[in-house]
């Protein structure tokens, strides 16, 4: 009778993990492989936004920026959905930069290419540490699955010179 005991008891401890354990609800993936290209003049660093995928400076040229990447997925989760890609800027530029001094959007320029839909703009303030005008060139880039934020910037007296850069950047994002 214990040999019996003990057989049930050894077969009840080998099936039971098996009978109570979790099983995985499917795979999820977690993070977002893409591609940029950086001109020589930039370098990979840190510090500049916590939220950014990449960040980028020159010290040499006082120029710098970051990409920050939004899952269409994830914004659905947040209850944040986006007809178009015009809808994205509205929702972005009604809150970037306020509330500095002398801030200033361009006129929104929309286009197609690779695949991807486009919004770029110029913005700028006043930095009154500096006493000096800052420029930014944002381009919203629209993918299948995602929405890139490539923000860049320099002092308004070198927007021009630097600014074939930073859309070489936001043209070469690929997913």
């Amino acid at each position: 009778m214990k040999f019996s005991t003990c057989i049930l008891l050894v077969a009840m401890i080998a099936i039971a993990p098996k009978t109570f354990a979790q099983k995985n609800s499917g795979e999820i993936k977690v993070g977002h492989l893409f591609y940029v290209s950086l001109p020589d003049f930039m370098e990979r660093t840190v510090g500049l936004n916590s939220a950014a995928s990449i960040q980028f400076i020159s010290n040499e040229n006082d120029v710098a920026g970051f990409i920050i990447e939004d899952s269409k997925a994830e914004l659905k989760l947040a209850e944040t959905n986006f007809a178009t890609l015009k809808d994205f800027y509205q929702f972005f530029e009604k809150d970037f930069l306020t509330g500095l001094d002398k801030r200033t959007i361009s006129t929104p320029v929309e286009y197609q290419e690779n695949g991807k839909n486009y919004i770029e703009f110029d913005a700028s303030y006043l930095d009154k540490d500096m006493n000096t005008e800052i420029n930014y060139y944002v381009c919203l880039i629209e993918s299948r699955d995602y929405y890139y934020k490539v923000l860049c910037w320099s002092t308004a007296d070198k927007k021009d010179k630097f600014r074939p850069g930073f859309k070489n950047i936001a043209l070469s994002i690929r997913d």
